[in-house]
């Protein structure tokens, strides 16, 4: 995994992230990088990663990709209002990389388009999503 944030912006992940072992890995304005290495307990019983595993790293690397503020100080947060995933392929690499851009939005909601690869470059996943801005604090 590279890592890409500043260090004074680093958050500690959510209880389902470190469950999951997602990492948000790069995070600027309008884009974030989550990633995550395949383990056994992201399997469905077919041994193949299953679709909520990509559909959460989608709707964490899209919201956090609206939530950027630069300041370490003020933390933004959003929660999703609607999220579409169109699963387009199997992973066959060891690591999952989701990367998100915001795409418009207004003073209090942004729209987001995202894509999971793995580590060999195979798009998996992508997605839209719409995400309303909570207050910051």
């Amino acid at each position: 995994m590279s890592n890409k944030i500043d260090p004074t912006l680093r958050e500690t992940p959510s209880p389902l992230s470190q469950t999951l072992g997602f990492e948000l890995t790069d995070w600027t304005e309008g884009f974030a990088r989550v990633e995550a290495p395949l383990a056994d307990h992201l399997m469905n019983r077919q041994g193949l990663p299953h679709g909520g595993v990509y559909a959460a790293m989608l709707d964490t690397a899209m919201g956090f990709a609206g939530c950027y503020t630069g300041d370490a100080k003020v933390r933004q947060n959003a929660l999703t209002l609607s999220m579409t995933v169109n699963y387009l392929s199997r992973a066959t690499g060891n690591h999952l990389i989701a990367e998100a851009h915001v795409t418009g939005g207004g003073k209090s909601t942004f729209f987001s388009r995202g894509e999971v690869r793995d580590d060999t470059g195979t798009l998996i996943v992508e997605g839209t999503g719409v995400f309303k801005l909570r207050a910051r604090s």
